[in-house]
């Protein structure tokens, strides 16, 4: 099988993986999915997710078509690197392989502008035309006219607070704090139009390429706000070289006055995914985020 035959016939791949038709080396992809890099007959590698046996439930419907949706809504905004998808079917996901490379302040510059072209894109509405998928969870993608305040807090905060106190990953404080903010979220400003965002954008979705790029890779794209994207890039030890990326995103594209202060309000969503999905090891970090975003809303409030 070759690349060619690949695009043409994309159904047959599960049939050559079955019959150990091609070369396959298990990579490193993430916590939902395991990942192979797949060498075909003409040299060329492709990437390849599949739901994992020991997920002990099926595939959700939609997740893989979901990403594929993504990466190409993405990519068509021809302003960011995005790998081209080759395969999506029902149990597998294929895109084209990028070598590995090393972070540089010249590719984070530059990525910081290519984001900034992305985003500029934008989007018909918050939300998107597929089912949304944040990690396994399901994500509301709905399309949703705002504004943005209202939208982040009905589809992007609330059901994922819902699911942690359900799985009693916050205590009553951390999830108080939650909802006093979502009651307050108009007061903290930066309503903007929807952009069109990767929305998963931790430091572990940027893939830096030997190329001197900076590649999106597993995206949870829709509408958004720009400043969620920007604000994940600051999560779990941060993006290399994140001053930079954001120096040159500015400069192409300004922020809106108070986005800094704005930050621990957009990690509150996948914050509260990681307490949804892996339990009360970040229930400090949920209870440490909300206080900072009250804080600012006390402040926005008192200035206005």
């Amino acid at each position: 099988m070759d690349l060619a035959y690949l695009r043409t016939h994309p159904e047959h791949l599960p049939t050559f993986l079955t019959h150990q038709r091609i070369r396959e080396t298990p990579v490193a992809g993430g916590d939902s999915c395991a990942a192979s890099r797949l060498t075909l007959d003409d040299g060329h590698s492709v990437f390849t997710k599949t739901w994992p046996e020991t997920a002990g439930r099926p595939v959700p419907e939609h997740f893989f078509a979901t990403e594929a949706a993504g990466l190409r809504w993405l990519r068509e905004a021809g302003a960011v690197a995005v790998p081209e998808v080759v395969v999506a079917l029902p149990e597998l996901l294929a895109i084209d392989w990028v070598e590995p490379g090393e972070p540089t302040p010249e590719a984070a510059e530059r990525f910081g502008r290519e984001l900034a072209g992305a985003h500029r894109a934008g989007a018909p509405a918050f939300g998107a035309e597929w089912p949304g998928f944040i990690g396994a969870l399901p994500q509301d993608n709905t399309p949703d006219p705002g504004p943005w305040p209202d939208w982040f807090a009905r589809r992007r905060l609330t059901p994922y607070l819902r699911m942690s106190v359900d799985n009693r990953a916050l205590s009553q404080a951390e999830a108080g704090l939650v909802e006093e903010l979502i009651g307050r979220i108009g007061d903290l400003g930066g309503d903007e139009p929807p952009a069109r965002i990767h929305g998963d954008l931790w430091p572990g979705n940027l893939l830096w390429a030997a190329d001197d790029r900076v590649w999106l890779v597993d995206p949870a794209a829709h509408g958004g706000h720009r400043e969620t994207d920007l604000a994940q890039l600051a999560l779990f030890g941060g993006a290399p070289h994140l001053d930079r990326i954001l120096a040159a995103y500015d400069e192409t594209w300004p922020l809106a006055e108070g986005w800094r202060e704005r930050v621990p309000l957009h990690q509150l969503h996948l914050l509260l995914v990681h307490t949804a999905l892996f339990g009360a090891t970040y229930r400090d970090a949920v209870g440490t985020a909300a206080r900072a975003a009250l804080r600012w809303a006390g402040r926005a409030t008192v200035d206005r």
